[in-house]
């Protein structure tokens, strides 16, 4: 009876029960169920987060491959993903927008690309090194100032224009003009943030600041010439000034007064001088308590890295200013010796470009409408935008580099690079925007300038500045030729006489890991017999005759050897890798295998140099090439061994074989550098030269030691080469 009525209560219930009771669980079977992915729940984003950051990711990959063949940065991609993906072409689609980016999931994909921002300015601190700032302050001075002067003045002249003709419309603060002035003028005067690479007969682009500089000037072969420093120094200068009057610009719009903006910015200033006189040196004690400089950083110190970036972010968020500021200036104090900066971004660079800077630029391309630019007193604000923001940068950079000594060609080649904006460029009118300094029919007009003059670039460059002109400036400048392209004749006895000589004075050698006993070895071997040949062993009774005899003719002196060793590394796209190129001088000193190399110079009384190019993989061959002209080398060393791809590590897996000469890349390098070479080249196979024949394989089984206690890998030392001839 009792089983019957409990029985009767909850058949009951389950019947009474509809699909809209409170009380009811949500459906956990998902699609299964028939729920729908794309639907925005504001307890769970993630579902349609993912789907829209694969969107976005998948689409800006797909316009960068095929941007990049028009020599085009990512950069541009992401901008222009996020256009198409906008209301100027995707918003045309009925319900595209609503299903994929509707208005209420716009903060979840916001703050997500926002940390990314605050980590990506992060990185921006960490590659600009100010000591280079601080031992060319004056030429970062000149240039910076009359670089950055008249693009900020004319900025001021059509700031007018703007405000008055787009200020009324809805949305917008409302601010004075000089603040919008302000404003307008760092969008116009911000420095290089996208610049192009010539290298043979190819271009490329990069993305932001400090680190593109350096990857220009590495391309170009100018790190160390007069172009290379007034360039950098100047884009160092212009970055930092440009980051502290958007500070001011922000903190003017934000305060309710002016007394409340001198008060931020007192605090700001405060807070900075607290950063490197209190926050600096405690961090320094810190990284070497824990040897953090000469072993890179743990998890620990990675981790304190971030919260400092994090803790500064949100202090200068909540004074009134940008959350950039403190991630950027904590980036400021991180120490560059031995090579802590480049370490610590090598620990997040990827996820940051991967991930969060393409959700960012995405937005900026979802906010731009293109249909805003719709009569014609709009489109001649685009114009004017443009030409004030290309001519104007283009002619200060020139003038700036004109006084500093350069020839008008290459001042007009620094002005054009510098009149480029980008990256940087649009992280500013994303600030604008958010604190609606600009309307969307202005962020518009800014975009369209930001992406023509990036665009325009590449082909003024390309036409200003091409490889044949660096190479005869080159020449010009070290008075081989005249201006028009004659060869003196002190040059051409000396290259007459070195065609002439078959002797080995100079030797320029190719750096591998996998090569280097067979290297070391031949170095040796020229050596001696160069030795040999300059100081002939006599009977100690001819000594005394040789030594009276006055005749210089009389014995022909060789030159003594020196060997010049260069070490390739890819420049690739990463941060970390152009962070190498700026300070190359430091990481060459710390590089172990040419460190191993000047030992085995002073062990064995050789004149060794050893030098660190950090170069892309396809321009290696020209690289050693000009290595090879720069030194007036006789003969170029190029070794063929091991598995010999242009990876130096031998993996178990590697083709030590006869078909290691199978290697297009490898083969490529040497058929490039023997059609380049001014000099003759040798080519070396290693078939156990160095001690260790290639393709031999070592018994890695288990043996018993001796004591019968463990087992130990068989470690059986190499015995020594007994032919120690040249054959």
């Amino acid at each position: 009876m009792a089983t019957a009525t409990v029985t009767q209560v909850v058949t009951k219930a389950l019947t009474s029960a509809t699909p809209s009771d409170t009380l009811r669980a949500a459906p956990q079977g998902g699609i299964l169920q028939g729920a729908n992915p794309a639907h925005y729940d504001a307890k769970d984003p993630i579902i349609l987060f993912i789907i829209q950051a694969g969107i976005i990711i998948i689409f800006c990959r797909i316009l960068h491959h095929g941007l990049s063949r028009l020599h085009q940065p990512r950069v541009i991609a992401e901008v222009l993903g996020g256009i198409l993906l906008g209301p100027s072409v995707c918003g045309h689609i009925p319900g595209f927008t609503q299903a994929i980016f509707p208005p209420e999931s716009k903060p979840t994909l916001s703050l997500v690309a926002n940390l990314g921002l605050v980590l990506f300015l992060f990185l921006v601190g960490l590659e600009v090194d100010l000591r280079f700032l601080a031992s060319n302050w004056k030429i970062a001075l000149s240039v910076g100032t009359l670089g950055m002067a008249l693009p900020f003045g004319l900025g001021f002249a059509i700031a007018y224009g703007l405000y008055h003709r787009f200020r009324e419309e809805s949305g917008l603060v409302p601010i004075e003009f000089g603040v919008y002035m302000l404003f307008v003028g760092v969008a116009m005067a911000i420095t290089v943030q996208t610049l192009p690479m010539p290298q043979l007969d190819y271009w490329l682009i990069y993305e932001k600041a400090f680190p593109v500089l350096c990857r220009i000037l590495t391309e170009l072969k100018l790190l160390q010439t007069p172009v290379g420093i007034i360039v950098l120094s100047a884009g160092v200068g212009n970055d930092v000034v440009g980051w502290i009057l958007l500070a001011l610009c922000v903190a003017l719009v934000n305060a309710s007064s002016g007394l409340t903006a001198l008060w931020v910015l007192l605090t700001a200033v405060g807070y900075s001088l607290f950063l490197f006189f209190a926050v600096k040196p405690s961090f320094l004690w810190y990284l070497k308590r824990t040897h953090s400089l000469e072993n890179g950083p743990n998890q620990s110190v990675v981790a304190l890295t971030l919260l400092m970036a994090l803790t500064s972010a949100f202090f200068t968020g909540i004074i009134g200013i940008h959350p950039i500021f403190g991630a950027f200036m904590v980036g400021l104090i991180c120490p560059h010796d031995g090579g802590f900066a480049i370490k610590i971004t090598e620990k997040i660079e990827d996820i940051v470009s991967v991930l969060f800077l393409p959700l960012y630029f995405a937005l900026s391309g979802l906010s731009t409408n293109l249909s805003l630019l719709d009569d014609g007193i709009t489109w001649a604000y685009v114009i004017g935008v443009t030409s004030v923001a290309f001519f104007a940068k283009i002619s200060g950079g020139t003038i700036a580099a004109k006084l500093n000594g350069l020839v008008w060609r290459e001042s007009l080649t620094i002005g054009v690079l510098m009149s480029c904006k980008g990256l940087v460029e649009l992280i500013v009118l994303n600030i604008g925007l958010q604190a609606k300094i600009l309307s969307t029919r202005t962020f518009t007009i800014f975009v369209v300038m930001a992406l023509v003059t990036t665009f325009a670039t590449t082909p003024l460059t390309s036409l200003l500045y091409p490889r044949w002109y660096q190479i005869k400036l080159e020449a010009w400048k070290r008075g081989e030729i005249d201006w028009d392209g004659n060869r003196l004749s002190d040059s051409d006895a000396v290259s007459f006489a070195k065609i002439q000589s078959s002797e080995v004075g100079k030797l320029l050698t190719y750096l591998r890991i996998d090569s280097m006993a067979g290297i070391l070895k031949i170095s040796s071997l020229l050596a001696k017999n160069s030795s040999c040949t300059s100081n002939p062993k006599l009977h100690p009774t001819k000594q005394r005759q040789r030594s009276l005899n006055t005749d210089n003719n009389s014995v022909e002196l060789a030159r003594p050897l020196q060997v010049h060793a260069v070490r390739l590394m890819e420049l690739t796209d990463r941060d970390s890798s152009v962070m190498k190129v700026s300070e190359l001088d430091e990481y060459t000193k710390r590089d172990p295998i040419v460190n191993t190399f000047r030992t085995f110079g002073q062990h064995n009384n050789i004149a060794v140099a050893g030098a660190v190019l950090v170069v892309p993989e396809a321009s290696y061959a020209v690289s050693i090439t000009d290595k090879a002209m720069e030194v007036s080398a006789d003969l170029i060393l190029i070794p063929w061994t091991g598995s010999s791809s242009m990876n130096e590590t031998v993996s178990p897996l590697s083709d030590t074989g006869d078909h290691r000469f199978e290697n297009s890349s490898y083969s490529n390098f040497v058929a490039t550098t023997m059609k380049y070479a001014s000099c003759n080249i040798a080519i070396f196979v290693d078939q156990g030269f160095g001690g260790s024949k290639s393709g031999e394989t070592q018994d890695l089984s288990l043996r018993r030691s001796l004591s019968g206690l463990m087992a130990r890998d068989a470690d059986v030392p190499t015995a020594p080469n007994v032919d120690q001839g040249h054959h």
